[in-house]
């Protein structure tokens, strides 16, 4: 029994880093091939730009190297937790990403909170009153929901709330507890409304599958409430695929918060990621990358871990 988990946790951070290997290879090539030369940034434009000055940054900057040469002095330095120095603000990248990422951060969590409650809510309400007008309803709003692009909710919660009610800020991350909470909220909503439905869908599937069981059957037969029925036995069975769902879109999050935090003004690692695609700023755009396939990585990692814990079936076919 223990040997069998020791193996299972060695192959899974076996694959973890191999994904994360072979992720940081894809994401340093297509940096590389992008159009534009970083020399030419570097050396302060084309203007009165020499064939000598050229070559001159090229050296200094290992630019004039192999991808491969390139790729494993980036990669090793990458392990030493140097990430390079900006090409536009001259300062380290690290000190730049850890600036910006607690707002993206924030704001994931701050979604994630709206679409795990609305969602799973809306869910549960629409599998408790199958084949109704209430789950006619939610599912025609969630389908409404999914269809309106990020960017349009939020220019229309913009213009709604904050331009017209003057409920919210239009931009800025505020500060403190509440003022991050109130900066928040129409980014938050922005970003969580595809994710909504979504999870929605999911959990009203996962509880009618559930509710289809044959304990569940025999529990009504018993005589047992229908509101212990759905709690214990209905929702309890469903919480696997509804939180795998939820781990899923919210680490896909994390690399899909650039439309909203360039919408509201954040100063998050989307924002600096568009800015340094922009100017070329090759070291900045390839942390910030790494960073968000990293975080996806560990977020999918850790919901495959509790997985198990939540379905015994699911342990079962794997042990």
């Amino acid at each position: 029994m223990g040997k069998g988990i020791v193996v299972r946790l060695v192959r899974r951070l076996t694959g973890v880093l191999a994904t994360l290997l072979a992720a940081s290879f894809v994401i340093f090539a297509a940096v590389y091939a992008a159009p534009g030369d970083p020399a030419v940034f570097l050396a302060g434009g084309r203007d009165k730009l020499t064939p000598e000055r050229l070559a001159q940054v090229r050296a200094e900057y290992h630019l004039d190297e192999p991808l491969a040469a390139q790729y494993g002095r980036w990669l090793w330095d990458c392990l030493h937790l140097d990430l390079g120095r900006s090409f536009k603000y001259s300062d380290q990248v690290s000190d730049l990403v850890a600036a910006r990422f607690p707002t993206t951060l924030q704001l994931v969590l701050y979604a994630t909170v709206l679409f795990v409650v609305l969602g799973v809510g809306a869910g549960v309400l629409a599998a408790v009153k199958r084949s109704t007008w209430v789950d006619s309803a939610v599912v025609g709003i969630t389908t409404l929901a999914a269809s309106v692009p990020s960017f349009v909710a939020a220019i229309a919660l913009v213009s709604f709330f904050g331009v017209r009610l003057g409920w919210f800020p239009v931009t800025g991350s505020g500060s403190g507890f509440l003022g991050t909470v109130h900066h928040l909220t129409l980014p938050a909503l922005s970003l969580a409304l595809g994710a909504l439905a979504l999870v929605s869908r999911v959990t009203r599937q996962a509880m009618a599958d559930a509710a289809a069981s044959d304990h569940v059957a025999a529990a009504r037969a018993s005589g047992v409430p229908e509101r212990e029925i759905v709690r214990r036995h209905v929702l309890r069975n469903a919480l696997g695929p509804i939180v795998t769902m939820c781990g899923l879109v919210m680490a896909g999050m994390l690399a899909g918060t650039v439309v909203v935090e360039t919408a509201f003004g954040l100063s998050g690692i989307g924002s600096l990621l568009v800015g340094a695609i922009n100017t070329h700023d090759f070291p900045v755009a390839q942390a910030v990358l790494l960073l968000m396939v990293t975080g996806y990585i560990v977020v999918t990692t850790a919901v495959d871990a509790v997985h198990p814990l939540l379905d015994p079936r699911v342990k079962e076919v794997r042990s």
